[in-house]
């Protein structure tokens, strides 16, 4: 039976190479995306020309009832979710005694409560299958914290502990629930620090090199697969060695 994958922020960067490689692996995908429409659909006409099957459905995770609708439009479209990819995350620079409400709020709102109405939207029939897997998204800044990114850093290790708590109550029923903290990517996120503190990281990198989204598809592929049956609660740290 076709295995059905559903990945939050998925029309670009770690998101989108995720959702490439999980097809590749066999996966029917769900690209999720709030505003990149053009891209997710993009992406989506890549995989049917490689003849596997995606969707693109707009919504935002932050939403409870939007995401409860795009895992609806998933199931009828694609068939049930057997591999929840939370990825969808945005991040904000600047002094901690300067970060406003709205600021704050929002970042939980997308990193924290969108991985959480994701899970719920998805889990009911997870439960009855007694069978199914979570992965997030987290970030070695969540595992080390980040001066002038303390709220992204917040929302980061909340994801650690989403992941081993809902691990240890998942797991009776045969749900795995694991997580991906990646380094410094190339992705958009990085490439607006600027060309030197780009630098900088790759240099405080033992790899010496920044990651790529390959690299972190490539690890979530790895914990959606067989291979990983008998990981759950972990953390797989992505990072070229930065934080050993």
């Amino acid at each position: 039976m076709e295995q059905v994958a559903l990945i939050t922020g998925s029309s670009r960067g770690i998101g989108r190479a995720i959702a490439a490689e999980l097809s590749r692996e066999g996966y029917a995908v769900c690209i999720n995306y709030v505003e990149n429409r053009r891209a997710a659909e993009s992406l989506a006409e890549e995989i049917h020309s490689c003849g596997g099957r995606a969707i693109a459905v707009q919504a935002d995770v932050a939403d409870r009832r939007a995401v409860e609708q795009m895992a609806a439009v998933t199931e009828r479209e694609l068939g049930s979710v057997s591999l929840l990819v939370n990825n969808a995350g945005i991040s904000r620079q600047g002094l901690f005694q300067e970060m406003d409400d709205t600021t704050w709020e929002r970042m939980f709102a997308v990193n924290v409560t969108g991985a959480r109405n994701a899970i719920q939207a998805v889990l009911p029939r997870m439960l009855r299958k007694k069978a199914g897997c979570i992965i997030n998204i987290s970030s070695m800044w969540g595992l080390r914290g980040a001066s002038c990114e303390v709220a992204y850093a917040c929302t980061k290790a909340a994801l650690v502990g989403l992941t081993r708590s809902l691990a240890l109550e998942l797991a009776p029923s045969g749900i795995r629930v694991n997580a991906v903290a990646p380094g410094c990517i190339e992705t958009d996120m990085v490439h607006a620090l600027g060309p030197e503190t780009r630098a900088m990281l790759v240099e405080e990198t033992p790899l010496g090199r920044l990651g790529t989204p390959e690299d972190i598809a490539a690890a979530v592929a790895f914990l959606a697969s067989d291979r990983a049956s008998f990981l759950t609660g972990q953390v797989l740290t992505a990072d070229g060695g930065f934080t050993v």
